[in-house]
């Protein structure tokens, strides 16, 4: 044996007992000893749409309101349509009055100086659970409530005057809320939701997509009966859900694998989900515009790599055991930088559109698309801005 190939057997000898022990704690998981990799049931690469956008499109966005808003995940108009009302990573909902942004709401009832300004989204996460953090947002038309689904005190509602938000549901089946992410609400008044994982609260989402865990459930909340019931159990991180035009089904976002889930509310398969849609990427929040088509915010495109590590879940624990901060390991999760995609489906599942700025020029990462007006209306819990996309 070469004194070279030696070397090489003791280099990556080492490696592995790096890796087996992280003895410096500088791993993307070395603060969670119990750290688990789950392996994803990808679709086939071959059924990935290949659809681009060439002239990405996004990069024609006009940044609004640089540095006024941190981290507007969910973007919404009132019944009188006014607006935008948004969730801000400090944990307050705001609303643009036409000239400056005022405060609307707060989900948190133990705010305090934790909670101040902070230089971007992302400096908040080790006291989101003390501030609060509003994700999905939803008007009832009716009422003018505003129903909101916060990371860390589940499902709340307020009324048109705005104030701290009153809760209605935070645990199903006895199992608390851990990371409830987004929801609507149907003509009498339930609330379709997701609790993206049972495991990990949103200050920790790296370590939830990286390991893909199945703890993620899809749940309905009655406003008569005051009861909060499981519809789907054991989806590997859960996200946007929102109604068809004709209330006869909901679609959600299933973040780890990478496409949109229909769930039959009415008819023979009531009860029932069925795959809607398989996504180029992985999916934030879903919207449904008049005409009944869904916007879904593509948080990064797949990649082999993405694709590989989903399928063999030792090599991917492997990997995020090497000396590499967990921000690094999320840059190469999303192909390494942020990006812009947003896809419109039919009512049917079919691809219409999709929008882009693949270098990340102008629109670094999308979490949520409201069409209003001939415009879209883009939000991201990374950024510091909303982007507006003018249709026509």
């Amino acid at each position: 044996m070469s004194q070279a190939t030696t070397l090489v057997g003791l280099f990556f000898l080492l490696l592995a007992l790096y890796c087996g022990t992280d003895p410096f704690r500088h791993s993307a998981i070395s603060d969670f000893p119990d750290f688990e990799s789950y392996p994803v049931d990808m679709p086939a690469w071959s059924q990935v749409p290949t659809e681009t956008d060439t002239q990405n499109l996004l990069q024609n966005s006009e940044i609004k309101f640089l540095n006024q808003v941190q981290g507007p995940e969910s973007i919404v108009f009132d019944p009188l349509g006014r607006g935008p009302y948004t969730g801000l990573a400090d944990g307050r909902v705001v609303f643009w009055n036409g000239q400056s942004w005022t405060d609307f709401a707060y989900t948190s009832p133990n705010r305090s100086e934790l909670c101040n300004p902070k230089p971007s989204p992302l400096s908040y996460l080790k006291n989101e659970h003390i501030c609060g953090r509003p994700l999905g947002l939803r008007f009832d038309k009716k009422t003018g409530n505003l129903y909101i689904a916060d990371a860390y005190f589940g499902i709340l509602k307020v009324g048109p005057e705005g104030g701290l938000a009153t809760s209605l549901t935070t645990e199903a089946e006895g199992v608390p809320l851990r990371f409830t992410n987004d929801l609507d609400i149907d003509e009498e008044g339930n609330i379709y939701f997701t609790d993206s994982s049972t495991k990990y609260q949103r200050r920790n989402f790296m370590q939830l997509v990286f390991s893909a865990e199945d703890t993620g459930r899809v749940l309905k909340y009655n406003p008569s009966t005051k009861e909060t019931t499981v519809l789907v159990r054991n989806i590997q991180f859960p996200n946007g859900v929102s109604l068809s035009k004709d209330g006869s089904f909901f679609v959600f976002c299933e973040g780890s694998i990478g496409r949109l889930r229909k769930y039959w509310l009415k008819g023979e398969k009531a009860g029932t989900s069925e795959v809607f849609a398989i996504l180029p990427g992985f999916p934030d929040n879903v919207r449904t515009n008049e005409k009944g088509e869904f916007w879904v915010a593509v948080h990064c495109r797949r990649s082999m790599y993405t694709y590989l590590c989903s399928l063999y879940p030792k090599i991917r624990t492997f990997i995020l055991k090497l000396p590499i901060p967990a921000k690094i390991q999320f840059l190469l999760h999303i192909g390494g930088r942020p990006h812009a995609v947003v896809v419109k489906y039919s009512q049917e599942g079919k691809l219409l559109q999709i929008l882009e700025d693949s270098q990340g020029k102008v629109v670094k990462a999308i979490s949520e698309v409201e069409e209003k007006d001939g415009k879209l209306w883009m939000g991201s819990v990374l950024m510091p801005f909303i982007a507006v996309y003018n249709l026509n």
